[in-house]
């Protein structure tokens, strides 16, 4: 199908099937179901991941569509769907697992009939990931597992969990590791939430006490998962689809009319200097990054060196967060303060606690501090 008719067809599908309570450009503005009454509609048309073969319940298209279908719902500010399984676990299943994981998984994710947790961080392995002790015991066709994870996005109301486990202690740290993938739901797991700054319990910590994972359900060689989890951590960081990235880009809420509204106008510029300044800076920096994501997405197509993107992009869209909530909170003054009780809109309540969830934006994924790391070191080729 040629572009432009590709175009009307999904403006008019879109038109058709995207409520009005899903216009609204940030999935921070919906109720869980909400979001996931939405995404399995995208899916039954495919399109919760359109770039994924059709076989495996993906809409099939290539990256020129996938473009012209992100920008038609950018259009209509209707939210992206997402998810650790559309994001992270689907697009390493589809490079490095076997047929017959995509077969059993994808569809389900696609259909968002299974939601999935990563099972990465431990009490003593963050930033060194590899030092993680989480067992894994053979058991006829089982492994058996036995340890803790802790900061795990979504455990609550996760049905599986893609986690990394220790399946030869004796092994250098690195090469011990295996990508292994169980259920949530069964004895042998413990899910205890963990309250955030901003009032919300979406991480939390897991503890497995002879948790059972079918060996079916390993991803990539026995004892060579840590390079399935460097391809994972790639994915979460954008590197998979630039394009998204550059749409999350989208995301930004209204900086310059949040200032007209705060502060008035004044010969149809914002009254406050320094803060015409910030702003200003602020989408500069914005627009630069999302153009510097379209080229990637360029060179992407053309498979050129797409996963150096990968820690300048965790970099620099965590910090760029950060600093457009940091704007926010400045532009509503003792407004931006509130966090209960009479006084406040709702709007204004939820800009608080983004801001203070922001202030964990450099730090999952990879801190800011360790993404420098790799950019001096993968990128920039300092020598040590």
């Amino acid at each position: 199908m040629s572009i432009e008719s590709f175009r009307t067809e999904a403006r008019q599908w879109l038109a058709e099937n995207c409520p009005e309570e899903i216009r609204v450009g940030s999935r921070d503005r919906l109720s869980r179901a909400q979001f996931d009454d939405w995404v399995r509609t995208l899916g039954t048309r495919g399109w919760a991941a359109p770039g994924w073969p059709t076989e495996y319940g993906g809409g099939g298209l290539d990256r020129e569509h996938q473009a012209v279908l992100s920008q038609e719902m950018r259009a209509i500010k209707a939210v992206p769907p997402g998810g650790f399984g559309l994001t992270m676990l689907g697009p390493t299943l589809l490079e490095l697992g076997t047929d017959e994981q995509k077969q059993r998984h994808l569809p389900p994710i696609c259909r968002h009939e299974l939601i999935w947790c990563q099972g990465y961080s431990e009490p003593g392995a963050g930033s060194d990931l590899a030092g993680l002790q989480t067992r894994a015991i053979e058991d006829g066709d089982e492994y058996v597992v036995t340890g803790q994870k802790i900061w795990t996005t979504g455990a609550p109301h996760a049905d599986w969990i893609f986690c990394l486990v220790r399946t030869d202690p004796d092994a250098p740290k690195h090469e011990g590791i295996t990508f292994l993938l169980f259920p949530m739901r069964q004895e042998g797991v413990q899910v205890s939430p963990i309250r955030l700054i901003d009032g919300s319990e979406h991480f939390a910590q897991v503890f497995f006490d002879g948790a059972r994972a079918s060996k079916s359900d390993v991803v990539g060689p026995v004892n060579g998962g840590w390079t399935v989890a460097k391809r994972l951590l790639q994915h979460e960081r954008g590197v998979s689809n630039p394009e998204a990235r550059a749409a999350g880009t989208a995301k930004r809420k209204g900086l310059v009319d949040l200032a007209r509204e705060q502060l008035g106008e004044r010969e149809g510029r914002l009254a406050d200097p320094a803060l015409r300044d910030r702003i200003a800076q602020h989408e500069l920096d914005a627009q630069a990054f999302g153009l510097t994501m379209r080229r990637a997405a360029e060179e992407a197509r053309a498979d050129q060196s797409e996963r150096q993107i990968a820690a300048m992009s965790k970099f620099y869209w965590s910090e760029l967060g950060k600093r457009e909530q940091e704007i926010a909170i400045q532009l509503l003054g003792s407004r931006g303060l509130g966090w209960s009780g009479e006084g406040f809109e709702e709007s204004e309540l939820a800009r608080t606690r983004r801001w203070l969830i922001t202030r964990a934006d450099s730090i999952w994924g990879g801190t800011s501090e360790i993404q420098r790391n790799i950019i001096a070191k993968r990128v920039l080729m300092i020598p040590e």
